[in-house]
């Protein structure tokens, strides 16, 4: 599949400038959510989200965490990095290389996909975590919060239905890791691949944002913002509605209250980013993002 060095596996965390994300893993609601201790373990994944003709159901034996958020974003910005610097590769359908036929007949293509080039996230732990803003993995617990989050995202489906049609496949198709050199090797599914290689509409999420924020809420916000306010312009929004990107349930009142002092704090993180955030009303915001 891949063989890993150890210059390779000890080299300087990369510095990528951002990702080219689909939308549809970007906007829809509770696909990522704010976790409490033992929710875990207690709750279901089970998302459905029309975009556009499509709709896509996110289906898994468990829900994804801000955590998670952070560790596909890592992903979908190595796989864009094709070539000859070790991170990204693209599987195009014509490949005549061994290895390149091999990986793709690993990832068990179907119907529409088969036709379609793949992409793949190759790397090592200390990278990925380097461009999400983790700090340095040499202890164990941080190298097992990774590999668990790339194992959470391995088991959701992804399930497409358009007009008479059906396609399922996985957040991430295939996934190798190597613990002994801290490699790794990711395939991303056909929506993902499709919006770094721009044969879909996607949504640029900005990686030094991303190292930059510090809190779970924070973060949430910051995707689902980003998935629907482009780099340069802004948007209206109510706090309620911003407090559902973090928490889609209801809440009694008082929850609530805690809530919105939350979002407010989460919108000063976004302010000191870079982002302009005015509370224009009582309980709603005029939000702009930074020009690229």
């Amino acid at each position: 599949m891949f063989t890993p060095s150890k210059k390779g596996a000890n080299a300087m965390p990369y510095r990528l400038t951002h990702a080219r994300h689909d939308p549809s893993h970007c906007l829809a609601p509770g696909l990522f959510r704010s976790l409490r201790k033992g929710e875990r373990k207690r709750l279901k994944l089970d998302v459905t989200f029309t975009y556009g003709d499509d709709s896509i159901r996110f289906w898994g034996p468990e829900p994804l965490g801000a955590d998670d958020l952070r560790i596909l974003q890592g992903l979908v910005a190595m796989a864009a990095t094709s070539g000859d610097s070790g991170r990204g590769i693209m599987l195009r359908t014509e490949t005549e290389a061994e290895p390149g036929r091999q990986l793709r007949l690993r990832l068990d293509l179907r119907w529409d996909a088969i036709e379609k080039d793949v992409m793949v996230a190759k790397g090592s732990f200390r990278q990925l975590a380097g461009e999400i803003g983790y700090p340095d993995i040499d202890g164990g617990s941080r190298f097992k919060a990774i590999r668990d989050s790339i194992r959470r995202l391995w088991a959701v489906s992804v399930i497409v239905k358009r007009g008479g049609r059906e396609q399922g496949s996985r957040i991430l198709s295939d996934y190798a890791s190597d613990e002994g050199c801290g490699m790794l090797f990711v395939a991303l599914n056909p929506r993902l691949a499709e919006a770094i290689m721009g044969d879909r509409r996607h949504t640029r999420i900005d990686m030094g944002e991303v190292r930059a924020l510090q809190t779970d809420p924070a973060r949430l916000i910051h995707q689902r913002l980003c998935g629907w306010i482009d780099p340069g312009k802004g948007g209206e929004i109510k706090t309620d509605n911003l407090a559902k990107y973090v928490w889609p349930g209801v809440a009694s009142e008082e929850a609530m209250k805690k809530r919105r002092q939350t979002v407010k704090k989460a919108l000063a993180e976004l302010a000191g980013i870079g982002w302009s955030v005015q509370e224009y009303a009582p309980k709603k915001w005029s939000i702009e993002r930074p020009a690229i």
